[in-house]
């Protein structure tokens, strides 16, 4: 059985920093391309950042420089750290997994909730 577990969202104030974290298990982890989304009350989920099997990254304009995607595949997970928090950043937060980025064998995990408020 495939799971995707998120952590580390919670409650920030603007300006301060965040780091979430993706554990995947029933995948040959390795082998994926995987992902951050976020989706706003009211709003269409989005890519925020990538990283591929080969660690290429990507990422939406609107977190260039604020935020940072990474991986280790020792440990079956990716790692989402946000800096420079900004109210709009507030969203739920899915870890996303793709093999090979094919659009095939794709899972989500349950989301986390990050709030950007003072």
């Amino acid at each position: 059985q495939v799971q995707l577990v998120e952590s580390g969202g919670g409650l920030v104030q603007p300006g301060g920093s965040l780091r979430l974290s993706c554990t995947a298990s029933g995948i040959t982890f390795s082998m994926y391309h995987m992902a951050w989304y976020r989706q706003a009350p009211g709003k269409q989920r989005e890519v925020v950042a990538t990283i591929t099997n080969t660690y290429n990254t990507v990422y939406a304009d609107s977190v260039k420089g604020r935020f940072t995607i990474s991986r280790d595949n020792a440990k079956n997970s990716v790692y989402l750290q946000l800096n420079s928090l900004k109210p709009e950043d507030t969203a739920v937060y899915y870890c996303n997994g793709d093999r090979m980025g094919r659009g095939r064998d794709v899972y989500w995990g349950q989301g986390t909730q990050v709030t950007v408020s003072s």
